[in-house]
């Protein structure tokens, strides 16, 4: 009997060990599951600020919001862009529910004009080595005069009250931020981190989420402290109609798909029935359009632009010895230089020479065979009977028949001739030709 408490005893024993020892496994195990099963989301902004890149960033801040992000990550280099899209993205960002981290990347990126507002209104902004931030100065294309200077003192005074708020809020340097905007400075990630405009610099995502750890951010609901070290990454990719937009929006693509369009629609003019040319210009102008209300136009340029292609049409219709051509080639040229307001959102000169160069000598090749065309004489139709010659089939008497190149014809001479009496033709009215004697 005491052989059996014994060995009850010693089995509770053991029990209560393995229970303990099952206890201390589960509390040490549990806390890495937790790690690993918290995640950050991650966005990519590698071109200009757009109404398509705002939607993206909005997007992305609410879907962090909802998948139980610990922050999300706007992996930046653009060279700036649109004020409105901008101002969109910093409302959004404010309001987030989810740490919000801008981070300039790769090396050799930046974030510059627009890219520093965004990065400002984040709660932290990273930087790689080698990158860049600034240069947020916004500029106004309209022409020159007075009132061009006080719509850009006001412009300009807009962007410094609102960059200047950010810093404010965010705790960051108000005074390099409203050089950035009047003087349009620029410095480098080391430079940044001296002038408390950034708060770290790291190599790689992950390099960024262990110095984001245990980092304390404040949010419209209160102050959360990030736990993001060995977090998984999930990088949130642009839907297939964002990316579609996003390429089209492209200040070249935009540029090319008008071109484009407006070359089918020549083509179809100049060759009616053709279908093809025409339906492709329609749509490659749709969607130019579509991308450059987006990207927000200059009206002069684009104007200069519709002009250079009236010119050319013009010239296709009612040839002007290549007048009308070069016209339509300089005022091209001069509209695509400054079809868009701002310089971050521009055509790239390359392109602009190689489209000029093209048309240019379609142009040259059109031109050249219209004015020989119109300088060389006829030799088929109506007109190409003048200076045939032809022999007499009925008398003129003065009225007659000839026979020139096999065909008869009727006939006037100002002399009576006989049959067989050779002839020349001087001139062709309706169905009736005159003819006058050739002298032997």
């Amino acid at each position: 009997m005491n052989q059996n408490d014994n060995s009850h005893r010693s089995w509770f024993v053991r029990s209560h060990v393995a229970a303990k020892f099952a206890l201390l496994a589960l509390v040490l195990i549990l806390p890495s599951i937790s790690v690993a099963a918290r995640h950050v989301d991650l966005i990519v902004i590698d071109s200009p600020i757009t109404p398509v890149s705002a939607k993206y960033i909005s997007d992305g801040i609410r879907e962090a919001e909802s998948d139980g992000s610990e922050a999300l990550i706007i992996e930046m280099d653009t060279p700036g862009g649109l004020m409105e899209s901008t101002w969109s993205i910093d409302k959004e960002i404010l309001a987030a529910d989810v740490p919000v981290i801008v981070y300039i990347y790769p090396s050799g990126g930046r974030a510059a004009s627009a890219g520093v507002y965004i990065a400002y209104a984040a709660h932290i902004i990273a930087m790689a080595p080698s990158t860049n931030i600034g240069s947020a100065h916004p500029v106004n294309m309209g022409g020159g005069g007075d009132s061009s200077k006080v719509m850009t003192e006001k412009i300009t005074n807009d962007a410094v009250a609102h960059i200047k708020g950010l810093a404010e809020k965010r705790g960051r340097n108000a005074k390099w931020a409203e050089k950035a905007v009047r003087e349009s400075v620029n410095i480098t990630e080391k430079e940044a981190i001296q002038l408390k405009v950034a708060d770290l610099i790291a190599k790689t995502p992950e390099e960024l989420l262990e110095k984001l750890d245990g980092k304390r951010v404040v949010l419209e609901n209160g102050e959360v402290t990030l736990h993001v070290k060995g977090a998984t990454i999930l990088r949130k990719s642009m839907n297939w109609w964002h990316k579609v937009l996003d390429k089209i929006s492209h200040p070249n693509i935009a540029y090319l798909l008008m071109i484009f369009g407006f070359y089918g629609i020549i083509f179809e003019l100049r060759s009616p029935g053709a279908v093809f040319p025409g339906v492709f210009g329609a749509v490659c102008l749709v969607l130019a359009f579509f991308a450059l209300q987006v990207l927000s136009i200059n009206t002069a340029g684009f104007i200069l632009i519709i002009l250079g292609f009236v010119f050319w049409i013009l010239e296709a219709f009612v040839p002007g010895f290549g007048v009308l051509a070069a016209g339509g080639l300089v005022s091209f040229v001069l509209g695509s230089m400054m079809l868009f307001k701002t310089p971050e959102v521009k055509v790239s000169l390359g392109l602009i020479i190689t489209m000029a160069v093209c048309t240019g000598l379609f142009l040259f090749v059109g031109v050249g065979l219209a004015l020989r065309t119109r300088f060389t004489k006829a030799t088929t139709g109506q007109q190409g009977l003048v200076g045939e010659t032809g022999i007499v089939v009925n008398p003129l008497k003065p009225e007659g028949q000839v026979s020139v190149h096999g065909e008869v014809w009727k006939a006037v001479s100002s002399e009576n001739l006989k049959t067989g009496e050779k002839v020349v033709v001087t001139a062709v009215k309706g169905l009736e030709i005159q003819v006058k004697k050739i002298k032997k």
